[in-house]
């Protein structure tokens, strides 16, 4: 569904991205693991279009996606849920909802069912500004507005950070729940190592800007922390 080829990318005259190679199928869950620095907000950056590559191929079900901006590729079927949320916090849980629509093509006035069936608690809060939700809720709404586009690729960029961990084992079973019954696929940034492979299909490992590593879940829940330390260290 997406697939990346020799991509590279930078700030200026400071390269980050090295060359990533990686594919993405349709309904799977991709970890990207790392520690701090390698590369891997920038490496969604770039797929989202904030930040465009100097040089490689971004296609989504072959369709390049290379030079478009962030809300063309939206468009297309790809939506990012940033680090630290960036949910409109003087806006209503609504109005935060009803932005994500605008994904989908157009503006709508109603709000897609399910939604509230994966995020019952935001139907509570639907006239309350977002910047007065808990961080676990303000999690819960920068992924409801992103799925409110209907896409068919998730970036979920560090999506326990700041969350109570009593509340991250039940966003872990929440979005295998929205990935089974959606069908989206999902390009997971995380360092929760316990929820990415708990989560994963298939897991990479960037470092300095490149994949060095890659595996099914499987293989990588067979190693030792320790033996991993050496790519997750910050």
């Amino acid at each position: 569904m997406l697939a990346l080829a020799e991509v590279h990318a930078g700030y200026g005259s400071t390269p980050v991205l090295g060359g990533v190679c990686l594919e993405l199928r349709a309904g799977e869950v991709l970890a990207l693991l790392g520690r701090n620095g390698a590369g891997k907000t920038t490496l969604m950056r770039t797929i989202i279009g904030l930040l465009p590559p100097s040089a490689g191929t971004i296609e989504l079900d072959g369709a390049l996606l290379c030079g478009l901006p962030p809300h063309r590729i939206a468009q297309r079927g790809i939506a990012f849920v940033p680090q630290g949320r960036s949910i409109f916090g003087k806006l209503t849980v609504r109005e935060n909802l009803l932005i994500g629509t605008r994904a989908a093509g157009q503006a709508e006035t109603t709000l897609p069912a399910t939604i509230f069936d994966y995020f019952p608690v935001l139907a509570e809060r639907l006239e309350q500004r977002g910047g007065t939700l808990s961080g676990g809720e303000q999690q819960m709404l920068a992924i409801a507005r992103a799925l409110c586009g209907r896409p068919r690729v998730l970036l979920l960029d560090e999506p326990s950070e700041g969350i109570q961990p009593s509340i991250v084992h039940d966003l872990g079973r929440l979005l295998r729940r929205i990935v089974a019954e959606a069908g989206v696929a999902v390009l997971l940034v995380e360092q929760n190592l316990d929820l990415a492979l708990q989560l994963a299909n298939r897991a990479l490992i960037m470092e300095k800007g490149r994949i060095v590593r890659e595996g099914s879940a499987d293989d990588f829940r067979g190693e030792s922390v320790l033996s991993l330390q050496e790519f997750l260290a910050i």
